[in-house]
């Protein structure tokens, strides 16, 4: 049987990882993070749960000059990972297409990473549900792979309602649960038998 670290055919798309608690790396520490894609190229994905707190859509769509009448006041900007912090990417619900510019990550996730989706939304239009993150998380290749073999992240299948739907501050524990697993039972610490 083949290790995560050796199986060059392992395709993590449009799973979530999770970070687990010893996770080195404070960027990624209590991350979720939506994997839009991933090949023996590297990975790229965007964290689901960790709002920007300074900066609003609302004032996003006014720094580009969007203008609509769509309130968007409520609507947060995440940080989707440290790689190109001044790059935006909307994870969406895949009810929107850009012939474009939209990547289909899987039957319940698109990305989408130009203004359209930006202008359809200030108008009504647009997703049903989105998220717009700045920056993303990538991985080299290998890099991912290794670090879920040293205990870095749990992998786990994301559901709509997880993503779109649920509280910032209990995106992680309910990852963790949708695995059967108590959050409070998870060591910081890795260990191999």
């Amino acid at each position: 049987m083949a290790s995560v670290g050796e199986d060059n055919d392992l395709n993590l798309t449009g799973k979530i990882l999770i970070a687990m608690p010893g996770m080195g790396d404070p960027r990624f520490a209590g991350s979720v993070v939506l994997l839009c894609d991933h090949s023996a190229k590297g990975a790229m994905g965007l964290i689901v749960n960790k709002p920007i707190q300074n900066i609003s859509l609302t004032d996003l769509f006014k720094q580009l000059s969007i203008e609509g009448e769509q309130d968007v006041s409520e609507a947060g900007l995440y940080f989707g990972g440290p790689v190109e912090p001044g790059r935006g990417f909307m994870l969406h619900t895949p009810d929107y297409h850009s012939d474009l510019s939209s990547m289909r990550i899987d039957g319940r996730f698109s990305m989408t990473a130009t203004l359209d989706i930006l202008e359809e939304i200030a108008t009504g239009g647009g997703p049903s549900s989105a998220l717009m993150a700045l920056g993303y998380s990538g991985w080299g290749p290998g890099q991912l792979e290794s670090e879920i073999a040293d205990n870095g992240w749990l992998i786990a299948d994301p559901t709509q309602a997880l993503v779109f739907a649920t509280a910032d501050s209990e995106v992680w524990s309910e990852a963790i649960r949708s695995l059967g697993i108590d959050p409070v039972s998870l060591s910081a610490t890795a260990g191999r038998a």
